[in-house]
């Protein structure tokens, strides 16, 4: 009988928790980011399954880098609004 592969969600959530150790060193403010950084592989797992690739820490660094560049994007965008709105400002130039 050939062995069954268990889901990526819920490798996933085993990686997650081998870093419990680590996560219980942090500051509480640093638990709170490490958390979120956690939530961003969680909300990509759809994605994480899809991979190829079978280091399961490869799509979870990706998932946070996703997460980190759609923040950037979003404060920039945001910056650039702001900048508008001062008078006789021009947006950044990238």
């Amino acid at each position: 009988m050939g062995k069954t592969v268990e889901s990526y969600r819920m490798a996933l959530e085993a990686e997650i928790g081998r870093w419990n150790g680590f996560a219980r060193a942090l500051r509480s403010e640093e638990k709170e980011s490490f958390e979120i950084l956690m939530d961003a592989c969680r909300s990509y797992a759809s994605a994480g399954s899809n991979s190829t690739n079978p280091i399961l820490f490869e799509p979870m660094a990706l998932s946070i880098m996703l997460q980190q560049q759609i923040n950037l994007q979003r404060l920039e965008k945001r910056l650039d609004d702001a900048i508008k709105q001062l008078p006789n400002q021009q947006p950044r130039q990238n």
